[in-house]
């Protein structure tokens, strides 16, 4: 019987979870988060309780927009998987959603997805670069670099820039402002030039410079600000680089982070 957990199950999931890092990185950020600050309306599932083989952050879709808040999954079995997100009181096939999932447990969507009769498309496919601890980061001088936080003012200027960004992202982008930490450099005007901000997850993303600041190392900046952050305040420090981006899986290598050769996180885009 599936159970949606709250208060102190909540807090109990994420320690369980973390006995699981790396492979539990999404759904365990995305704990670390809920239990810590406000955003969006997330309803979090598991096949039983409290020995869960299946957890499930699952979003709540009032528009169009939402379908970039992704349904997050972390199992431990297969069968179990796919008898949970067979049932419509987890998984709503009847609508269209996006999820984010070990490449796994790829065939096992797949496979339900032929069953509902709905279709799906593959839209990324990421290495998960983490930093496992603080003091692997080099030596970054940010003497004359002016450091603040974005906010809610600035999603336009973020989806603009943003590979993904569009007018179904606005909505996304302002929880992740409003409620998730963001770092950004500002020139002497007092504009963000440069900035990387925090997904549900917790996985630092969107980092962009304009093209008329780069070379200037506010990147590597920004990174090493928001890590040491977010060591500080408990929180897991990853990001996702797509499989063929070697530019920034380089950067990411350069500054300390790993990954696990064998993992690879995919989004998937099912259309009912």
């Amino acid at each position: 019987m599936t159970v949606e957990l709250s208060g102190e199950q909540l807090e109990m999931a994420e320690t369980r979870l973390r006995r699981a890092l790396p492979r539990s990185h999404q759904v365990y950020g995305c704990l670390v988060l809920r239990n810590r600050v406000r955003s969006d309306p997330v309803r979090v599932l598991v096949d039983r309780w409290p020995e869960f083989n299946v957890i499930i952050c699952k979003p709540q879709y009032e528009q169009e927009g939402d379908l970039f808040k992704e349904i997050m999954v972390f199992a431990s079995d297969e069968a179990i998987l796919k008898e949970t997100i067979m049932k419509s009181s987890v998984i709503d096939w009847t609508q269209s959603f996006c999820i984010e999932i070990n490449r796994h447990h790829m065939e096992t969507f797949k496979a339900v997805a032929s069953e509902k009769d709905v279709s799906s498309r593959k839209v990324a496919v990421c290495h998960m670069m983490r930093l496992e601890d603080v003091s692997n980061l080099p030596s970054i001088d940010s003497s004359g670099i002016s450091l603040s936080s974005l906010d809610e003012s600035h999603v336009g200027f973020v989806n603009q820039t943003w590979k993904f960004g569009d007018n179904a992202a606005v909505r996304m982008i302002r929880n992740m402002l409003a409620n998730f930490p963001s770092c950004c450099v500002l020139d002497a005007e007092g504009k963000p030039v440069s900035w990387i901000l925090t997904y549900a997850s917790c996985a630092m993303g969107m980092l962009h410079t304009l093209p008329e600041h780069r070379g200037k190392g506010y990147a590597k900046v920004l990174v090493s600000t928001m890590a040491k952050r977010f060591f500080t305040e408990g929180y897991p420090v990853y990001c996702f680089v797509e499989e063929d981006n070697k530019v920034p899986y380089k950067f990411f290598k350069n500054l300390g982070f790993i990954e696990d050769p064998s993992y690879r996180e995919t989004w998937f885009r099912f259309n009912c």
